[in-house]
């Protein structure tokens, strides 16, 4: 009989594809880890990894029984959740993940009011990229995501709790019409610089505009502040949401930010779940403390 603690360690193993670095995630002696995955080798008939003193290798069999032990393993521990709904809200630990675009803007204005109407509540964040996101909270790693939509979520539910537009950031001597907005149109001539694929402000910014991604620069830049910073030594010019504008742009006056002209709102922001998640309470209570605070730091 294959045990849960077999399955808890072979998933570690095929995540760090490295025998010491799974027995220490699983807080386990590595000979102790490599004797519980070898019995239930035995048992099962078949070899999960083939190793080395140099590699791990998952073998194919093997890839077959981790994604059927990784599904057995998220429902074992949505329903070991259950005993955590049943407590107060916000009583137990959680851990989300977080888009860059969204991650250091949005925090700032929460965690203060997070931590004093909940002292006690453990809030663990992951900063990464909506598609790294998306799979870590599809294997359980994740209990929600704070994700820009549009984006692909299939068999995922999302809740919307704020809205908003995108604004366009130029130095002040680049500036040749004195308008308050700017239109997609006039961002074609002018070099417009934009997060590197991958990251799904891009898309977005290019579906708000209507351009194509020959008409923006690249050049690699991975964080909005990279790009904004590239303005200031007059590069080009560049897009960025509203939530971002009081730490990137309020404190230089050398920026002017003007309002894009299309129709918005620009993206959407959302708390994403499993289907099956069972502290959907924990998740309303959080989003309902996320939307007041953008809601009040939009105010000033």
């Amino acid at each position: 009989m294959v045990s849960l603690k077999q399955i808890k360690y072979a998933l570690a193993i095929q995540k760090h594809l490295h025998f010491r670095n799974a027995a220490e995630e699983c807080a386990v002696s590595q000979s102790a880890l490599s004797t519980a995955l070898s019995e239930m080798e035995r048992v099962l008939g078949f070899v999960i990894f083939e190793r080395d003193n140099k590699k791990v290798l998952v073998t194919p069999i093997g890839e077959q029984f981790l994604s059927k032990a990784k599904a057995i393993q998220l429902q074992v521990d949505d329903l070991m959740s259950l005993t955590q709904s049943r407590g107060a809200v916000l009583s137990h630990p959680m851990t989300v993940g977080i888009i860059p675009t969204i991650c250091p803007y949005i925090l700032p204005k929460v965690l203060p009011a997070l931590s004093t109407q909940y002292p006690d509540f453990q809030f663990n964040v992951v900063e990464e990229q909506s598609a790294q996101l998306i799979d870590m909270l599809r294997d359980g790693e994740l209990d929600a995501a704070i994700l820009a939509l549009p984006y692909k979520i299939d068999g995922l539910l999302t809740f919307e709790f704020w809205k908003e537009d995108l604004f366009w950031i130029s130095h002040r001597e680049m500036i040749s019409h004195k308008s308050d907005v700017v239109t997609a149109k006039e961002l074609e001539s002018k070099g417009l610089m934009l997060l590197k694929d991958g990251h799904c402000l891009k898309d977005q910014a290019l579906s708000a505009c209507r351009i194509g991604s020959d008409k923006a620069q690249s050049l690699s830049a991975t964080s909005l502040s990279t790009l904004i910073q590239l303005v200031i030594g007059k590069v080009g010019t560049t897009l960025i949401p509203e939530m971002a504008l009081e730490q990137l742009v309020a404190t230089n006056p050398d920026l002017v930010a003007k309002r894009l002209a299309e129709p918005g709102p620009h993206r959407r922001i959302a708390f994403v779940v499993r289907p099956n998640y069972p502290n959907l309470h924990n998740v309303e209570a959080l989003m309902d403390l996320f939307k007041k605070q953008l809601a009040k730091a939009a105010e000033h």
